[in-house]
């Protein structure tokens, strides 16, 4: 793993938790994404975490329905309270991940 792609603890983090462990996960611009599907386009419903300052983290769901666009969902000081953050809001009906693309997902509720 390059280092300068992603924080190993926010990766080890988010192993240990088992509702993240068993999403799709994804590195992007050093922020760690989660998806209910394996396959491109993602399903793009769930929270992701990204780096702030190199020590702390915030936690956004990048794409809303209706296209409203980011909600900041919370910030966190380590590793371990973004993922802690980011499993508390995983919407009903997040998962496990399936083999395929989004449009076999049934809607979150």
């Amino acid at each position: 793993m390059n280092e300068n792609l992603i924080d190993k603890h926010l990766v080890e983090a988010a192993y240990a938790n088992l509702a993240l462990r068993s999403l799709f996960p994804m590195v992007s611009h050093g922020s760690l994404q989660f998806s209910r599907c394996t396959r491109f386009p993602w399903s793009q419903d769930l929270p992701s975490i990204f780096p702030l300052d190199g020590e702390r983290f915030r936690v956004l769901r990048l794409h809303e329905p209706q296209g409203s666009g980011r909600e900041r969902i919370g910030g966190a000081f380590t590793a371990e309270e973004a993922v802690e953050i980011a499993a508390a809001h995983l919407p009903d009906g997040w998962g496990p991940a399936v083999d395929g693309e989004p449009d076999i997902l049934e809607p979150l509720s």
